[in-house]
């Protein structure tokens, strides 16, 4: 994929971009492998490759520069007084993100939103935050330092779903802090829709504001296919999906005779979750709010675990408990490799017995990471 943005030294988020895609792939499968060199019986499937563009689903855009001339991008230099880069053809995003970015720059003249400037710390908009369902619909969250631009972004509202007949749901969070955080706790809801559709073949998965959801749906939509398909090869009754977000796992593994159980932090997700859940009609899945080490202390240990953290990983407490309980399998999903091999170090007794790397993030080192562990016969608590 050729980048002039990358070409000339404005943006190196793609920090792989000049390797030819083929080295990319090869050299992440090396390095998981590598990494999980301790388990010689681990058997790799081929690596699950990505477009090259036009797969990320989702778009951060840092505001800057001013009402009349916004800047859709990223910043660069100096952190006290930083440049925008605006970089609204960026090749990553697919085509429908591509098409709305345009507009948005209108919009923010129209509705007169003054970009955020952080050397003054004066301006409302800090953020544009896109994220594109596989149906080209659209959820658009404005972030903005207070309540101030709310009134005007109700008032041209009407105006960008004209220009947008895309545009499902749209938000406005409130971020007052002046330090790099993404979001506040205030979310304004703007329109009557609440959820952005994620429909995965059989699966609508459902989005709310702040939800998390994988960055290549494609990429994803084989991820939920790869993992269906191992652990309906065991054929488990009970399973638990933890840190299960909007419940991508749970919902891909449902299934009649078969007993789900998700467990998340955010009261939001599991919200989705559970309204995705009986539009699935999947009646055997339960959703709770709660920790993943913690939440389900009380219940019998199920015959399968899926964990799928974030990029710290699991930690020890969780890697202890399923070390020590009567869990047979566990199905690993990690955007970490490294926070993954020290997962598995901590649980000796459920070996690795296959995995698959899967390229969410092309032109980068980062991977996503699929593995099967199984308890070593005699070794169940």
């Amino acid at each position: 994929m050729d980048c002039h943005h990358f070409d000339i030294g404005e943006c190196r988020s793609c920090t792989w971009l000049p390797r030819p895609y083929g080295e990319q792939l090869a050299a992440k499968a090396r390095q998981v492998r590598d990494l999980l060199a301790a388990y010689p019986d681990l058997a790799w499937l081929p690596p699950v490759a990505s477009d090259q563009s036009g797969f990320r689903n989702k778009a951060k855009m840092v505001v800057t520069g001013t009402t009349e001339a916004p800047v859709l991008g990223i910043l660069t230099g100096d952190h006290r007084d930083p440049v925008g880069v605006d970089l609204q053809d960026c090749a990553l995003h697919v085509a429908v993100i591509q098409a709305a970015l345009p507009v948005l720059s209108a919009f923010i003249t129209r509705a007169t939103l003054d970009p955020y400037d952080i050397a003054t710390r004066r301006g409302e908009l800090k953020l544009i935050l896109l994220t594109a369902s596989p149906d080209d619909e659209l959820m658009i969250r404005f972030v903005v330092r207070s309540q101030e631009p709310v009134a005007r972004l109700r008032k041209h509202l009407d105006w960008l779903r004209g220009n947008l007949p895309g545009l499902r749901v749209a938000t406005v969070n409130v971020q007052p802090e002046h330090k790099a955080v993404l979001e506040g706790d205030l979310e304004i809801v703007l329109t009557e829709q609440t959820m952005l559709p994620m429909r995965l073949g059989e699966v609508e998965l459902l989005l709310r504001p702040q939800s998390f959801f994988q960055t290549s749906t494609a990429t994803a939509t084989a991820l939920y296919a790869e993992a269906r398909s191992w652990v309906d090869e065991r054929g488990p009754r009970d399973i638990w999906d933890l840190y299960c977000g909007v419940g991508g796992f749970a919902l891909h593994l449902a299934a009649p005779g078969r007993r789900l159980v998700g467990v998340e932090t955010s009261r939001e997700a599991v919200r989705s979750a559970v309204e995705a859940a009986e539009r699935l009609g999947a009646t055997e899945v339960e959703f709770v709010v709660g920790d993943a080490t913690h939440a389900l202390a009380d219940r019998p240990a199920p015959d399968l675990v899926v964990v799928n953290p974030p990029r710290r990983g699991i930690g020890p407490a969780l890697a202890a408990w399923l070390e020590a309980s009567a869990v047979r399998s566990v199905l690993y999903s990690s955007c970490s490799p490294a926070t993954l091999a020290a997962d598995l170090a901590a649980m000796p007794s459920l070996v690795p017995v296959r995995g698959r790397v899967f390229d969410m993030f092309p032109h980068t080192a980062h991977a996503e990471v699929l593995v099967l562990l199984e308890r070593e016969s005699g070794a169940e608590s």
